[in-house]
């Protein structure tokens, strides 16, 4: 199993830029696949960002050109790069890891909620207008 302890959230003005982290804690994390999901309250989880063991990336439609997904291997980091940040992007963030095999769905399988293992706590973004 992997720790995840995420960082970063944080109240900003439309338009602006912030940066989440995903702190990983486990001797596997350059052959694991992770994401990032976004949860509003009364929504479900929702698939923002992936990014797998090759450096293959997925990305939600609304935050394409927006948000970046990065992995620093000597840091055994995760990173949420994410600008022009908008009200709608308000939501607790959630980083996780470790996909189901096989997994659920179809092409977006790296972006739906019930095909990760681990999970950390989340971190809060506001973006007021």
């Amino acid at each position: 199993r992997v720790h995840l302890v995420e960082s970063g959230g944080d109240s900003v003005q439309s338009g602006g830029s912030l940066r989440l982290s995903c702190a990983v804690s486990g001797d596997f994390f350059s052959r694991v696949s992770m994401a990032w999901f976004r949860q509003v309250p009364g929504n479900g989880r929702e698939g923002v960002a992936a990014i797998d063991s090759d450096g293959n990336t997925d990305y939600e439609d609304s935050v394409k050109g927006r948000f970046a997904i990065a992995k620093d291997h000597y840091k055994e980091t995760l990173y949420l790069q994410m600008s022009s940040l908008n009200p709608e992007d308000t939501a607790m963030y959630y980083c996780a890891a470790g996909l189901l095999t096989p997994p659920r769905g179809g092409n977006d399988y790296r972006l739906l909620p019930d095909n990760y293992i681990d999970w950390g706590q989340g971190t809060q973004v506001t973006v007021s207008s």
